[in-house]
């Protein structure tokens, strides 16, 4: 394995950090609502009318802000090397997950250790345990 230095931007990355958290406080503090991705989109699901306005907006904001971004800086390429298959099948053990795990990992790794919620700690250290093992397998034990 080897690290492309020319790539490794902790600048940016820090910036984001601090940007997530911001908006993943303002979240809890103006609606007192947990900024986790699936709890969002689950809660559009099954609408409530008092409820469903700002899960839309959060949304928006996310497919938005990689657009006004792209207006600004080139963005980089995208290369996904698996077919069409792996996707789904991996998309839908992402969705088995959060529900199984009551959240994803914005919601327990972000929200739920900035609350030193026990529960999110074990979530996330299973879903870092889980991408290591993966990463693992994948890269050699079946050498893909």
């Amino acid at each position: 394995m080897t690290i492309d230095w020319s790539a490794f931007t902790p600048w940016s990355a820090a910036i984001g950090g601090v940007v997530i958290g911001i908006a993943a406080a303002l979240l809890v503090l103006v609606n007192g609502r947990i900024a986790g991705i699936s709890g969002i989109v689950g809660g559009m699901l099954r609408p409530r009318p008092d409820d469903f306005a700002w899960r839309l907006a959060f949304l928006a904001g996310l497919l938005v802000a990689p657009l006004a971004y792209a207006t600004v800086v080139a963005l980089p390429p995208v290369t996904i090397e698996a077919g069409y298959p792996v996707l789904i099948a991996a998309g839908l053990l992402v969705g088995i997950g959060t529900r199984v795990g009551s959240g994803c990992t914005s919601g327990h790794g972000v929200c739920g250790l900035s609350r030193l919620s026990p529960r999110s700690l074990v979530a996330t250290l299973s879903f870092m345990a889980a991408g290591f093992i993966t990463v693992f397998v994948v890269r050699h034990a079946i050498g893909a």
